[in-house]
């Protein structure tokens, strides 16, 4: 007999007979729903609840007895509470009349992964490590193939050909004997057995890691569900050896053994955040087998022990550009012996695989359109497609826009000034500071003084210098009229300083040189996007996507108003949050991912702004700023906004 059976909450309907198992009417009908065991009892993970009840929804009507009564593989999953009360396991419930099945969420497969964490990814889930639930034959004297013989055999039941390795054949018995001849086999590139664990409800984790030169931000993924299961940051410890990477590169140069202090500094910082996730989750210790990083090349260099000395000069030739994986216990991390530690690949001597992670989580948004893709740093990163090509360079910013170079300049931190307005006419301040929602002026001293500001931070750096220019408080060369602003602008030997935050104690100034430093940092990155944009003759860019967290925090207005990328529009800027961290998500998740980036990056043509002549040509060019006046004596700037003024 013939019954309908109706999938929730995917609305999957399907016809099937008196008698089929539903994992069996769920897979037939492309059903997201988990096994490790291919649907023989053993794993407890494909289950279901049925809704019994009129569906006038689906027009059926459920009965209670619309699946077969409970059979002992049930019975033991609720007792040994891998089941909760209610549910049913799919491989064992057959069909005994028309049924409305739920698949709840923690027994989908997700073959489509959707993170939230800083950008948003959609790949299919297919990673290198897979679990497979088996129960081996009793050996007989007649018919006695090893153990190891056994489990490939088990194996290639789900179409997997592997073989064991040495920790594997060492562990494979005493489960065997403790455990009804039950475990799981965990898998690596469907090739090789790297482990067997006893039969329990465990999964498999892998953590994306992406290591900037300021902070390390750590995603941990479930593998089997490919859900996100912690994320967290910390400062990168290496910055007491150097603010910027140059100075890194120049104390391993002066400092003899200084390349392994700053392996073992963030190595020794990766291995805790390891281990603050697997607390955090109450994992096993060998629960973690998949570490996927990304970096910009001195910092891919250094975690791998590399020497980054000739980074720092001129051709910056790696030590290694492809695809890199090695075991993990070469690193010290902490985790399991069997886990693996890969790297995505690099473009060039300064375009990193933080960058090829960035473009990979793009690579569908930017295919057959022109779109440019930066990240802005200590050295600006940058990739443009157009007409078919992709093509990369770098720019050497330097560290203004994350604080340092500039007098009042902090991270991004609580109580860092982040947003910035001057009054055109009056030339009041308002700022906004990090850990309070309302703006603060020293016109309410009461006000400010409740709380404490430590300085300005790259978001505030950015609008602090466009306001200056639009109120006309600075000219488009960059410097002061103090005439504009005369109870604000306080002379400092042969130049002006401008009173930003005026407290009784530690007054914030904006100075002469802080101007100066963005003037440069802002010039170095217009002038690498004009020289891709002449590399590939694209005259008009349609989009300009903006990584990394400092990319997160800027108002689009603000960067097409200062001039810092040519053709930007508050209208064609977007950020997309730590794509390079989730770009290395992408790859851990999914082996298509891997192998879509390695292809793709052979195809990035590599522009080096160190040897072109046209380079100080655009640099000198993008040295002023667009909205301020021209010349000493107008009385205001030029480039007033057609928004109403936004706080």
């Amino acid at each position: 007999m013939s019954y309908k059976v109706i999938f929730t909450p995917s609305g999957i309907r399907a016809d099937a007979q008196e008698g089929q198992s539903i994992y069996d009417v769920a897979l037939a009908a492309g059903v997201d729903i988990q096994s490790i065991c291919g649907g023989k009892g053993l794993c407890n993970r494909c289950q279901i609840e049925l809704s019994p009840g009129e569906h006038a929804k689906f027009k059926l009507s459920v009965g209670e007895h619309a699946l077969s009564s409970f059979t002992d593989s049930e019975t033991k999953a609720l007792e040994k509470g891998r089941m909760r009360e209610g549910r049913r396991l799919a491989c064992r419930a057959q069909l005994c009349g028309d049924a409305v099945i739920e698949v709840p969420s923690d027994a989908r497969q997700h073959q489509s992964v959707i993170s939230k964490a800083g950008t948003a990814i959609d790949c299919a889930l297919k990673p290198a490590i897979k679990l497979y639930m088996c129960e081996l034959p009793q050996p007989e004297l007649d018919d006695n193939p090893s153990d190891g013989e056994a489990l490939q055999a088990a194996l290639r039941e789900f179409g997997v050909e592997a073989k064991p390795g040495h920790r594997t054949l060492m562990k494979l018995q005493p489960i065997l004997a403790q455990n009804d001849r039950q475990l799981i086999a965990v898998v690596r590139d469907g090739s090789e057995i790297i482990d067997v664990w006893p039969p329990s409800p465990f999964d498999a984790y892998g953590a994306a890691i992406d290591i900037g030169s300021t902070s390390v931000a750590l995603y941990l993924y479930d593998l089997t569900t490919g859900e996100l299961g912690w994320q967290s940051s910390a400062m990168n410890p290496q910055i007491r050896y150097g603010e910027d990477l140059m100075s890194r590169v120049s104390y391993v140069m002066m400092n003899k053994g200084g390349e392994e202090k700053l392996t073992a500094e963030i190595r020794k910082q990766i291995a805790l955040m390891l281990e603050d996730a697997r607390k955090a989750l109450d994992l096993g210790p060998n629960q973690i087998l998949e570490v996927v990083l990304v970096g910009n090349p001195i910092m891919h260099h250094l975690f791998l022990g590399i020497n980054p000395v000739e980074l720092g000069q001129a051709p910056f030739t790696l030590a290694i550009k492809d695809w890199f994986e090695a075991p993990a216990y070469r690193f010290d991390l902490g985790i399991s012996e069997t886990a693996r530690i890969a790297m995505l690949p690099l473009v060039g001597g300064h375009v990193g695989a933080d960058t090829t992670g960035a473009y990979l989580t793009q690579i569908k948004a930017m295919a057959g359109r022109s779109v440019l893709l930066v990240d802005i740093g200590t050295n600006a990163e940058i990739v443009l497609s157009h007409n078919g090509r992709v093509a990369a360079c770098s720019s050497p910013t330097g560290p203004a826009f994350e604080g340092a170079e500039i007098s009042a300049g902090v991270r991004a931190s609580p109580g860092a000034i982040e947003r910035v307005r001057i009054d055109p006419e009056t030339k009041a301040v308002e700022v906004k500071i990090i850990g309070h929602d309302g703006w603060l002026s020293d016109s309410r001293p009461e006000e400010l003084a409740k709380h404490r500001i430590s300085g300005i931070c790259g978001s505030g750096i950015f609008e602090v210098m466009v306001e200056l220019a639009t109120a006309g408080v600075i000219v488009e060369s960059g410097l002061f009229r103090p005439e504009a602003a005369p109870e604000r602008t306080v002379a400092e030997g042969q130049s002006w300083k401008f009173l930003l935050v005026d407290r009784p104690e530690n007054p914030i100034y904006v100075k002469q040189t802080d101007v100066r430093a963005v003037q440069l940092a802002k010039a170095a990155l217009s002038a690498g996007v004009s020289l891709l944009t002449d590399y590939l003759g694209c005259d008009q860019i349609e989009e300009i996507l903006l990584a990394g967290a400092f990319g997160t925090h800027l108002d689009g207005q603000y960067v097409a108003e200062i001039g810092i990328i040519p053709g930007a529009t508050a209208d064609n800027v977007r950020s997309i949050g730590n794509a390079a961290g989730m770009g290395a998500a992408m790859a851990l998740l999914s082996s298509d991912e891997k192998a879509r980036i390695i292809e793709a990056v052979k195809h990035i043509e590599k522009v080096e702004t160190a040897t072109e002549p046209k380079f100080q040509d655009y640099f000198v060019g993008a040295m002023s700023f667009p909205t301020a006046p021209r010349q000493e004596g107008d009385a205001s700037g030029r480039g007033r906004r057609s928004r109403s003024r936004t706080r």
